[in-house]
């Protein structure tokens, strides 16, 4: 598909790191997908990051919101677990039953009754409430990353070039290109992307591009203890993410949906989507995305439509003046 006469900042773009000049030779783009549902809040993956990529501790004081110190994405924190607490039914657990005569290391034992395809399901699957119609908190857990936009606004802002595609089809920040402008933070439609106080340059996720070279996976993807952070070629996790939909609706927890996956969304869909529990401003994310950069074609046909008029009006102005003047 030629990019003559296309908009690259929005719609349809099934390669776009060809598009940014990557040959046709390019490796499949990858992406990541997350399945809240098995996200257990260990935070390994924030941890995994940090190490990796030395980014430095951005909030070991407790925030006293929940059990989550780093409270959102950020230029130190390119993972981030969130907690969100909901007063839902949580399986079949009942409160206020006294279990103190339980010996619970001689049940731990005895092993889990939970049979295995249904050990993923269970923590955060909603039953019905108790016959007094009460429901109980439930956790939905949540590792939240940059989305690696198809159209990337982020990207096309950038004066400098900081701001790449790479031949994965990811967006990467080069820091030492980048010159503190800060025109990328308010470009991104989801908040992602953020400034450093000490010099103002701004970092985020490059979903270890170093790794992916050596022909590694991401070190948060690495470190997810039950495989909530999936990491392949994009195409097989939008078919893996479907499928694992479905599991979850027969299981009965129908508000399982997916989150970015689609490339008919308002950025053309992302390398990194989820699996989420509820709706997405549940979980701080907007509900219909869409990259700020769209309208800037036409903004700048209306402009030039504008300065032509303009430009029309003071050339008649100034032909009617030069004929009064040879009429005198």
């Amino acid at each position: 598909m030629t990019i003559i006469g296309r908009n690259l900042l929005a719609g349809a773009e099934p390669d776009p790191a060809r598009d940014a000049g990557h040959g046709a030779d390019h490796p499949e783009r990858v992406g990541f997908f997350t399945d809240t549902s098995v996200c257990i809040g260990c935070k390994a993956c924030e941890v995994a990051c940090k190490e990796w990529n030395a980014i430095p501790e951005d909030g070991l004081e407790f925030t006293g919101m929940s059990y989550d110190n780093t409270q959102g994405l950020g230029a130190d924190t390119w993972r981030h677990v969130a907690f969100i607490e909901q007063s839902k039914p949580l399986g079949h657990a009942q409160s206020g039953v006294d279990h103190s005569d339980l010996d619970v290391l001689a049940l731990a034992s005895q092993g889990s009754g939970t049979p295995a395809p249904d050990a993923a399901v269970t923590p955060t699957t909603p039953g019905p409430p108790s016959p007094d119609g009460r429901t109980e908190l439930r956790w939905l857990m949540s590792s939240d990353v940059c989305k690696h936009c198809t159209h990337a606004a982020c990207l096309d802002v950038c004066p400098t070039g900081a701001l790449f595609r790479t031949e994965f089809g990811t967006v990467v920040v080069q820091e030492d290109v980048c010159n503190g402008c800060g025109y990328c933070v308010p470009a991104c439609p989801y908040g992602v992307i953020d400034q450093r106080k000490d010099d103002g340059r701004v970092f985020k996720c490059t979903m270890c591009y170093d790794r992916l070279g050596a022909g590694q996976e991401p070190a948060c993807a690495k470190a997810c203890p039950t495989d909530s952070i999936q990491f392949g070629p994009l195409n097989e996790l939008r078919e893996r993410a479907a499928a694992r939909v479905e599991h979850l609706h027969a299981g009965g927890v129908t508000d399982a949906r997916l989150y970015g996956d689609s490339p008919d969304d308002g950025v053309g869909g992302n390398g990194a989507f989820f699996l989420l529990l509820d709706r997405p401003e549940v979980y701080g994310l907007p509900p219909a995305p869409v990259v700020t950069t769209r309208d800037l074609p036409s903004m700048w046909r209306h402009a030039g439509v504008a300065a032509a008029t303009v430009l029309g009006g003071l050339a008649a102005v100034f032909a009617a003046c030069g004929a009064a003047r040879k009429e005198r």
